[in-house]
């Protein structure tokens, strides 16, 4: 699954005419760099959720006859929900019951997903987050088995779960917007609102099996901000 439903009010002004997902880098929409990633990693079936100026995206899809693979749209333009709410939304499109990918539109990475895919099957988790040790102003915190344990706010010392007594010798790792689930996922999101964060599910499920992936030689643009648009240019994932 890719997130392309964001408002991407970060590159305004450039996204207020465009979705992000189409925003250029060297010369392609990040969406187009995203799912060449995914085909050259062997996924050749995928769902992205759109909002935002969701016709472009659809339109863009078409044009290029969804780059020979299925993809299919989950469509939010009447309800922005979220991370979490658009998993769920996209539920009916994982009905093999297998682990499935779920990666942000504006992250380029040098991600082996390959790894990352088969770190999860190994560990037999109900989420493996890739995640790295570089400097953000939020943070997963994990055990020395990398078991997620909580998260903080590096700018306001909020830390979560609130109430929980945390380890001071926790690892904070920044999230990368990469993920895979386990289908177990879906029962255990029943009791959420329609709209609601998959970091705030993780935060409620830490008992669960939650673990952290760090790759190796990691290199990651969040093409979020403007001023990281002139720096992608020349990053090859």
């Amino acid at each position: 699954m890719i997130f392309a439903a964001g408002l991407g009010t970060r590159l305004r002004p450039l996204t207020d005419k465009i979705p992000k997902a189409l925003v250029l880098v060297a010369g392609k929409p990040l969406l187009e760099h995203i799912i060449e990633k995914l085909k050259n990693s062997g996924f050749d079936e995928i769902i992205v959720n759109v909002h935002h100026f969701s016709e472009q995206i659809i339109d863009f899809l078409k044009v290029r006859n969804n780059f020979g693979i299925r993809i299919e749209i989950s469509d939010e333009s009447d309800f922005l929900l979220d991370t979490g709410g658009g998993i769920r939304k996209a539920a009916g499109f994982f009905v093999d019951n297998k682990p499935f990918l779920v990666h942000n539109v504006d992250i380029l990475s040098n991600i082996d997903l390959h790894k990352l895919y088969s770190t999860h099957l190994k560990n037999n988790s109900l989420a493996t987050l890739a995640v790295s040790d570089r400097i953000s102003t939020r943070y997963f915190l994990f055990d020395e088995n990398f078991r997620l344990q909580g998260w903080k706010n590096a700018q306001t010392g909020e830390m979560r779960p609130e109430g929980k007594v945390l380890s001071e010798n926790l690892l904070p790792l920044a999230f990368s917007g990469i993920q895979v689930l386990s289908p177990q996922v879906f029962g255990l999101m029943e009791n959420f609102p329609q709209k609601f964060s998959i970091i705030d599910f993780y935060l409620q499920n830490l008992e669960k099996n939650l673990t952290g992936f760090v790759p190796n030689n990691f290199t990651i643009i969040d093409v979020g901000k403007p001023e990281t648009l002139l720096r992608a240019e020349g990053f090859t994932i």
